[in-house]
């Protein structure tokens, strides 16, 4: 194949039909009006080819909401001793495992970048095992972005909207079709056996547009630091409702908690499941300790950690941004809590809703908190 190959919607169709009888296939699915998510197709006919972006991110493919990390089975093997010795049990540990390779079709530049920045956390050591089989089994087929949405701002990230870093395939929107591109070893497996005629640029379609130029100022690092005891934050937190969408919608964000669970039980038998589940550092209790102990006692301490690990924290520890300008939490925080006004905020210096000035605030060197 050429670098650059051209597919019809019809030939697409068949070769998505074609991997789904050997890999389980996630797509875009048209679920409600005006919601398009990710899930599990039968049929190229279920799959939503023309959307702006998913409700939700496909993160929760790698690290899903919900799961049982460990599942423990405890059979009695014999009863108590009349030597008073202890029953004994035998005990059967399992973890989960994917059924079948599976492909995410359709996913859009910005999330294969998130996908990217929680590599740098997962997959460095100690590797999450769960995170890391997924992510093994996985390949991803992208889809170009054909316009930016209202309030994506991946380009002032110094993103792209057709960007294929971290893809295994990406595909462009064209007159007719799609331009097809493979970028991994991963992709050139998906895609072997396909014959198609070299892209030709048809019409005036170019493969990677001129985008609009990046407006929003992200600030550097240090000025996220002076600005660490402003008042600001206390002002944004009056209007947030800790009800964590926005984590929940963020395809970066990967704060979860570890409880476990007796799920059934009876004479000589029990089953304990261990769960993991998303969390989110806005939660009240989320950084509580043993004895009782609360490091982030207050919403505007929990609501300045949320910005300061994207744009901080995250970058220092690990490399990437924890933000990649998807813009999901601004469209689904119920009282505005806009993420791009507190980029403004931070480089210029005011508050874009009030007009108050902020402070220098206090210069701490080790500011996690």
């Amino acid at each position: 194949m050429t670098p650059f190959n051209f597919m019809t919607r019809a030939q697409l169709q068949d070769w998505l039909a074609a991997l789904m009888a050997e890999r389980t296939l996630v797509a875009p699915r048209q679920v409600a009006e005006n919601l398009v998510l990710y899930a599990p197709v039968t049929s190229p006919d279920a799959i939503a080819f023309d959307f702006t972006r998913t409700a939700i991110s496909p993160k929760e493919f790698f690290l899903p909401a919900s799961e049982a990390i460990l599942t423990v089975e405890r059979t009695r093997q014999a009863l108590a001793g009349e030597d008073g010795s202890d029953p004994t049990w035998n005990v059967k540990l399992s973890e989960p495992e994917l059924a079948r390779d599976q492909v995410l079709f359709g996913v859009r530049p910005c999330d294969a970048r998130a996908l990217l920045a929680l590599d740098a956390l997962l997959l460095a050591e100690p590797v999450d095992a769960y995170y890391a089989r997924r992510r093994e089994r996985t390949s991803l087929i992208g889809l170009a972005c054909e316009q930016m949405g209202p309030t994506c701002f991946c380009t002032s990230l110094g993103f792209s909207p057709d960007d294929g870093q971290g893809l295994d395939i990406m595909l462009y929107p064209a007159e007719g079709g799609y331009a097809l591109e493979v970028l991994t070893e991963k992709g050139g497996t998906l895609a072997a056996g396909l014959k198609l005629a070299p892209f030709a640029g048809q019409g005036e379609h170019k493969i990677h547009k001129a985008w609009p130029p990046a407006e929003l100022p992200v600030a550097p690092r240090q000025a996220w630091a002076r600005l660490f005891d402003d008042s600001y934050w206390s002002r944004l937190a009056d209007r947030c409702l800790s009800c964590k969408l926005c984590a929940y919608v963020c395809p970066t964000c990967r704060c979860f908690d570890v409880r476990d669970y007796t799920v059934a039980q009876g004479p000589g038998r029990q089953q304990i499941e261990r769960l993991r589940c998303w969390d989110s550092c806005l939660a009240a209790g989320y950084r509580r300790i043993a004895g009782g102990h609360n490091p982030r006692p207050t919403k505007a301490q929990r609501l300045r950690n949320r910005f300061y690990c994207k744009f901080d924290y995250y970058p220092a520890d690990f490399g990437p941004l924890g933000c990649v300008g998807c813009g999901r939490c601004i469209d689904r925080c119920p009282v505005n809590v806009d993420i791009t006004e507190v980029l403004q905020a931070v480089a210029g210096g005011v508050d874009p809703v009030t007009g108050t000035f902020l402070s220098a605030g206090h210069v701490d060197p080790e500011h996690k908190s």
